[in-house]
């Protein structure tokens, strides 16, 4: 299959249409051939995302932040690593969030997040993100009301928090594309089943066991409550200049090429180019080549 003729439409949302989550597959039919196959596609993917963020980081005008949701063993991690093997270093940068810090509690909870938007030029990925506002605080109320530092008649109706932190995510996400951020979405849509096979593998390897916690079995009893979490979160955020894509996540090799055909086609839509050299400055670089070529 060439790069170009995956079609990524039907993974996207972008407020056009309801989201229902149980109609989403978390599987689909192979995209490559063989490993050999896949391999190919992914370094095609690279190089072109490559090329993007170099004309991105010289023309210094855009930026654009990926996030990353999804349940644990889904696979956000290794995805980030494939899709980014090979892009400038100094280009793309990662923020993983985990549990809020004491300094991160005194502050807003966007505060964190916004310290780390990306900057012109730079492609910035959240592993993880404010969206555990509404997912991970919603499905566990009691972080809200015994550990989240809101005054507490700001707290005291949960639903009306939920809908205040909506608003205040999509007035963010807009006001980032308002000043050249992209902002794209991913919600890596893994099956329960695939998820209790990675935890078994996990803890049959020696290698992966620093992977899995006790926590991790906990957090899976919520399975249903966080599908309910991501399915309102998604319908409530997504919009055309923040999409969401949910990617069939049970196949790690069919999802980092979806996501990576996500991610190009965003870099391919910004009105991107190279600074142009005026008449001085092309003088003065022909100057300059003869002083090499005379050295």
């Amino acid at each position: 299959m060439h790069i170009d003729d995956i079609d990524v439409k039907s993974y996207r949302y972008d407020g056009g249409r309801k989201f229902k989550l149980a109609s989403c597959p978390t599987s689909v039919e192979s995209l490559y051939e063989d490993k050999k196959d896949y391999k190919r596609m992914l370094w095609e993917y690279r190089k072109k995302i490559d090329e993007l963020q170099n004309k991105m980081y010289a023309h210094d005008r855009y930026g654009m932040l990926l996030i990353f949701q999804a349940m644990d063993a889904a696979g956000k991690d290794g995805t980030i690593r494939h899709v980014m093997s090979g892009v400038n270093p100094h280009g793309v940068f990662v923020s993983a969030f985990k549990k809020p810090s004491d300094e991160e509690l005194d502050h807003t909870y966007l505060w964190r997040s916004n310290r780390q938007m990306p900057a012109r030029g730079r492609l910035r990925i959240f592993n993880r993100s404010y969206y555990e506002e509404v997912l991970v605080v919603k499905v566990h109320p009691e972080i809200l009301a015994r550990y989240q530092r809101v005054p507490d008649e700001l707290k005291a109706d949960p639903d009306k928090v939920w809908q205040q932190r909506y608003t205040d995510i999509r007035a963010m996400e807009q006001y980032e594309s308002n000043n050249g951020i992209a902002v794209v979405k991913f919600f890596l849509n893994l099956s329960r089943d695939e998820q209790r096979r990675r935890f078994i593998d996990r803890i049959d390897r020696p290698e992966k066991n620093w992977k899995f916690s006790n926590a991790d079995v906990k957090e899976r009893a919520y399975w249903d409550d966080y599908m309910q979490a991501y399915e309102a979160a998604i319908n409530q955020t997504a919009c055309g200049h923040a999409p969401w894509y949910v990617i069939p996540a049970d196949d790690k090799r069919n999802m980092r090429l979806i996501v990576s055909r996500v991610v190009l086609s965003h870099l391919q839509a910004l009105p991107m180019h190279y600074p142009k050299v005026n008449d001085e400055q092309r003088a003065a670089l022909g100057e300059m080549k003869k002083s090499l070529e005379n050295d």
